[in-house]
This record gives structure tokens, sequence and C-alpha cells, in this order.
């Protein structure tokens, strides 16, 4: 017995009430207004055309992170290395920009084939550290976090330093030919990223739902072992699950050097990998709702950075208004469980005696009495 969808939304929508009506106290304990603050991180976020594509800036590779993130939960693997995989995908897509001199058209899916093929391969030295070495994906993934990070600025620093001389902040912008360009100066989001975004999240969908890979993935994540018995090649599902991610995140890298910063920049990933992760614990791996609530955060994020200017309060504010957001889902998933478990064990028919008669009768007879 499934739980109605009904049900579930109720219970997001009720945590998201709990979470504003908790952060709303706290507003008030600080002497400011509730709703001005919320009217305040609204207005951050959506104001105008050029804010709101701010909005999508975020949320494209935020959403990228998150669907491919949902390829490797349900594998059940934690790929916590998602965060190497999308600086790999932007070194990936950093080194194409300086080393290609090509029109337009053709250097942007150079950059970002270049980029999924990083990422790929970031995500599938993870599936061999874990099947081949017996290295958990945890600590396999946090290993090359540290790996490609201290690489990335070894490169910013040295080889690839401005002309001007050596630094850490960043490399030299790209040439115009090898960025990706914005719709417009008034919503300047790009429109190829954009498309490319909601390919993933129906794919990812379709994929899931639909396919024999889809079908492995989940036999692979509830239970290994019993999946490879029954025929299912959980060693090529676990590298291919950790390579699509990777594909994903490596897209998500490249929109950040190649739109957001055009250049190479230390931390280049921002915490998303691991705000992606978040999300979909959150959303209970859910491929529809996780792009939903993704677009939600990237809004306080990118709304919360007015609060400094007009009501001098500190930005960390979205990060509470998040924090409680978290803690309230965690809480209402977890009140939704248990009602439905109690649900579903009332509603289960009590155990007949003629249902165990059999077995005892079966039993005498095997032991010839």
């Amino acid at each position: 017995m499934s739980q109605p969808k009904t049900i579930r939304v109720l219970f997001v929508l009720l945590s998201i009430g709990a979470s504003l009506l908790a952060t709303s106290v706290l507003v008030l304990l600080v002497g400011e207004n509730p709703i001005e603050v919320f009217g305040h991180i609204w207005q951050g976020a959506f104001r105008n055309s050029e804010a709101t594509a701010g909005v999508f800036n975020f949320w494209i590779p935020l959403a990228l992170c998150s669907m491919g993130l949902i390829i490797t939960f349900t594998a059940g693997l934690w790929n916590i290395g998602v965060e190497g995989q999308i600086v790999a995908g932007a070194l990936a897509a950093s080194w194409a920009a300086r080393t290609f001199v090509l029109p337009n058209e053709i250097q942007i899916p150079l950059e970002l084939l270049l980029a999924t093929a990083g990422g790929a391969l970031w995500g599938l030295l993870i599936g061999i550290l874990k099947i081949r070495f017996g290295v958990h994906e945890i600590f396999g993934g946090v290993g090359l976090n540290a790996i490609i990070s201290v690489y990335s600025i070894y490169l910013i620093a040295g080889p690839w330093q401005p002309p001007e001389g050596g630094s850490a902040q960043a490399t030299q912008p790209f040439s115009d030919y090898a960025l990706l360009h914005p719709m417009s100066s008034q919503f300047p989001v790009s429109l190829f990223t954009l498309i490319l975004t909601f390919a993933a999240i129906i794919a990812v969908y379709l994929l899931l739902r639909g396919t024999r890979w889809g079908l492995q993935l989940k036999a692979t994540g509830k239970n290994a072992k019993s999946a490879l018995l029954l025929g299912v090649p959980t060693t090529r599902t676990t590298l291919t699950a950790l390579m699509a991610c990777g594909m994903l995140a490596g897209v998500a890298g490249a929109y950040r050097v190649l739109f957001t910063y055009d250049s190479l920049r230390p931390n280049v990933s921002g915490g998303i990998g691991f705000l992606g992760l978040l999300l979909v614990l959150l959303t209970g791996m859910n491929a529809l709702w996780t792009p939903i609530v993704a677009f939600i955060f990237a809004a306080i994020l990118s709304g919360s950075t007015r609060l400094r200017v007009s009501l001098q309060l500190d930005s960390s504010l979205a990060g509470v208004l998040q924090g409680i957001l978290v803690l309230s889902m965690l809480l209402f998933n977890g009140l939704r469980q248990r009602l439905f478990e109690r649900r579903r064990a009332s509603a289960a028919p009590p155990a007949s005696p003629l249902d165990v008669q059999p077995l005892v009768s079966d039993s005498k007879a095997a032991s010839g009495e």
C-alpha cells in the first residue's frame, strides 16, 4: 500500500509553513517585522528580470547535480564526490576554452562534451576505488574532492596564471567565443544550458521509471547481493551510475566557469554539490520534487543578499531559514512515515488460526507423528 500523493504534498506544505513560522519567531526576537523580511527576500529574488535570472543561474547547476545524485542514491551510493566531479568538469571546460579557437557554435558543444567526460572520469575513479580496492564511496569521494581542489588551485596560481603574474584568485577571463552567451541583457541566462537542464530532468525521470537500467539501479540500491544473484550486473550498474552523475555534475561545473565567472576560480563548485545531496535526501529522491525544491533554495539564497542593504540584517539569515526548512521537512517526513506505518499495521487483517493449522500438521507429518 503506497502513500497517496495528496498526503505527501500536504506534509511538504506543512513543513514549509512550520519553517516559515519558526523563522518568523526568530526575526521577531531580533526586533524586525517577519513580513518585511520575507518581502525583501522575495524582492531580492524576483524584483526584476535580472534578479530572476540570478535565481536561474544558481538553479541550473544545482538542478543538474541534484538529478545526477538521484541516480547514484537510487543505486545505493553516497556520492559525496559530486563536488570533485563539478570541479573536474570545470577544469575540462577551462582547458578547452584556453586551448581551442573555434566558432562559438562548435566551441561550446566541445567544451560541454569535455566537461561531461571530465566529470564522468572522476565518478569512474570513485567506482574503481570502491569495486577494485574496497574503498567506500564516501571516503573515496572525499579524498578525490581534496585532490582535485588542490590541483585546481595549482593551475590557477601556476600554469594558468594571468599574464600579469601569479595569483590564486582566478585565471585570465576566457575569450568571448569560448563563453556561453545570455538570452539578452535583460535576462542574462544561457538558453542552451537552460534547455539542457530541463532535458536532463525529464531524461532522469524517464530513465528511472521505464527502462531496464532504471530497474537495475533500484535493484542494486535495495540489495546488491540479491540483485547479483538475480542476474543484475551490479558492478556495471554502480560504475554507470557514478559516471552518469559525473556527467551532469561536469556540465554544472562548465556552467560555472563558462557563464557564472567567465574564468576558473578556486572553490568553483561553491558547495553546490553538498547542497544537492541535502536536497535529494529531503525530497526522498523524487525526480519531480527535487528541481522544484532546488528552485526554492536558489530563490532564498539569491534574495537574501537584499537583507543587508535594506534592513541591515546579515544575509546568513537565509542559511537559518534553509536550516529550519531542512529540519522541518525531516521532522514531517518522519511523522508521515510513522503515521503511514501505524495505519498500515492497523489495516492488516489479524492472523487466523486456520492459517497456522496447516503448518502445524505439515510439521507433524514431516516428523512422522
